[in-house]
């Protein structure tokens, strides 16, 4: 189940990049009898929110961020999270994707696997809004993906998972936590 976790989050990764490359020119589809791997999914259009302080406005304008925007429109994930809230979302800088396995990436951008790119970046989402104040040691967060994370709070620095919170930015549809890991979903185990 591990190699699973790491070939998500390795999606994550390769989506967020691929979709930062505006410019690059995308593979030609044909037939797949050429390549032994399946050609990375095209991300798809997205309608930028017109509100500024939306959460997804403040991930575009993030330069620490340029991964988890490029895996949201991969995932075709913008509009739930630009939707009105309120919602929370874990935003893992680049550094944090950038602490990834290597190799992991390339097998998740394939264009089979944004179901799993999906439901990585829905375990960074909470159907509710926890500005840092709110979020206690000990504390259970019920994930989109249905799955659960737990909070701690030490000396006054907070994690989530293994992730440390180091920024909280609050939103006109909820609040963002800027952490420095990914957050993986536990297996079905």
């Amino acid at each position: 189940m591990n190699s699973i976790l790491t070939a998500a989050a390795s999606l994550v990764l390769i989506c967020f990049v691929s979709a930062c490359e505006k410019d690059a020119t995308p593979a030609p589809s044909g037939s797949a009898s050429t390549t032994a791997q399946s050609a990375p999914a095209p991300a798809p259009e997205f309608k930028v929110p017109a509100d500024p302080k939306n959460i997804v406005n403040i991930a575009i304008g993030s330069k620490d961020h340029t991964t988890l925007v490029a895996a949201l429109k991969a995932a075709d994930y913008v509009d739930a999270v630009s939707n009105p809230g309120p919602i929370t979302v874990f935003a893992p800088t680049n550094a944090a994707f950038d602490k990834l396995p290597k190799g992991t990436v390339e097998g998740l951008l394939k264009a089979d696997k944004v179901d799993d790119l999906k439901t990585v970046l829905k375990y960074h989402v909470v159907p509710s809004t926890y500005d840092a104040k709110s979020l206690k040691d000990g504390m259970t967060l019920g994930m989109v993906n249905g799955k659960k994370t737990t909070v701690h709070v030490k000396d006054g620095k907070i994690t989530i998972n293994d992730a440390n919170i180091i920024a909280s930015i609050p939103a006109s549809n909820g609040v963002v936590h800027v952490i420095d890991a990914v957050l993986l979903p536990p297996s079905d185990k």
